[in-house]
């Protein structure tokens, strides 16, 4: 584990950035802020903006309200994870 200053890492994101990525703790600490551990985003985490998060609900929201009406017809579980 390392554990660098937030001028140390302004100096040298790349360096730091690769360590992280090679599997190496780095830790980031700042006097006004606190420490932060720099981490890699894996492909199974999730990224979502509020604006897409906030879309993907009033979708949701609609497909509901649209069962209810007796416009479509949900799918069972097994359905689903057929689809996928």
């Amino acid at each position: 584990m390392i554990v660098i200053s937030t001028r140390d890492f302004r100096a040298n994101q790349t360096k730091f950035l690769d360590m992280a990525r090679n599997g190496e703790d780095v830790i980031l600490k700042s006097r006004s802020s606190g420490s932060f551990k720099l981490t890699p985003v894996e492909a199974e985490d999730t990224v979502v903006s509020k604006r897409d998060l906030t879309e993907e609900l009033r979708l949701a929201l609609q497909q509901v309200k649209d069962h209810m009406e007796g416009k479509i017809k949900l799918k069972t579980l097994d359905e689903v994870i057929d689809e996928l």
